[in-house]
């Protein structure tokens, strides 16, 4: 089975190394690492020349339209059976590819497979693990994302069919994308174990654009669950009931998830 990751990339030199040596580690035999570069100006492209001699890795650097577009081309690009996207300034942890593999074989219903997340700051210092649970299409769309894209594997065949990510997202086109897969019927595995590490810094997206965050996430949640009303505090309302609600269900399958001891 193999797994192809791809990592759109625009000035995180300082981090990207990471990234790329985390995927060359995994000791699995059957991968592809492809890196789509949006010409950045730092020293990005001199740590991509250093690894020019790892034969899996494949690196382009030109001009897209934004983080999904790059993507998107990868996702295209791939040969793996599975595929999935790190961003430059996260990381695999050890024997992942491997357990994704298993995974994939042990359900094969199952289309996107996703693990807690181990998160960092920007010196790679274990912050805490976020902890998830069995999927739920309610707790997604109604509570908000609380898959992270770093510990989600999908299906080849996902992209196969046409369905990529919408790239007039900025910044919410993962959550988009789980729930649009998941509404056409895509079975979600969650796995209780830790995938990827995801760091915390100062340039995350949901960081510096907080605003445009939370107008993706009112669409999203307008698009494929609330109905529209005229009566704007009435619909304030309907929206906070239904998040409370959600959040308390996720609690609760927090709570009655099996769990597998984390280092962190």
């Amino acid at each position: 089975m193999k797994i192809s990751i791809i990592t759109p990339s625009y000035n995180q030199g300082r981090y990207i190394a990471d990234a790329i040596e985390s995927v060359a580690q995994q000791n699995y035999p059957h991968l592809e690492h492809i890196i789509l570069d949006a010409q950045s100006t730092d020293n990005t492209l001199e740590v991509l020349k250093s690894y020019n001699h790892l034969p899996h890795l494949k690196w382009i650097s030109e001009p897209d339209k934004g983080q999904s577009d790059a993507i998107n081309k990868g996702f295209q690009m791939a040969t793996g059976d599975i595929v999935a996207w790190l961003n430059t300034d996260d990381y695999y942890l050890p024997d992942t590819f491997a357990k994704v593999a298993h995974t994939f074989t042990q359900q094969p219903d199952a289309s996107i497979v996703y693990s807690d997340t181990l998160l960092i700051d920007q010196n790679k210092q274990p912050l805490r693990t976020k902890q998830d649970h069995i999927f739920d299409y309610g707790v997604l769309l109604y509570y908000g994302c609380y898959i992270q894209s770093t510990t989600t594997f999908f299906k080849k065949s996902i992209i196969d069919s046409g369905h990529l990510l919408d790239i007039s997202y900025k910044t919410c086109m993962d959550y988009e994308y789980f729930v649009r897969l998941a509404k056409l019927g895509y079975r979600f595995a969650y796995v209780p174990d830790v995938f990827a590490a995801f760091r915390w810094h100062d340039t995350n997206i949901s960081v510096v654009y907080p605003q445009i965050r939370r107008q993706e996430t009112v669409k999203i949640k307008h698009q494929y669950g609330y109905k529209l009303t005229s009566n704007q505090p009435l619909q304030t309302f309907l929206h906070d009931c239904t998040y409370f609600a959600y959040l308390a269900k996720r609690q609760l399958l927090k709570r009655t998830t099996p769990r597998r001891l984390h280092p962190a």
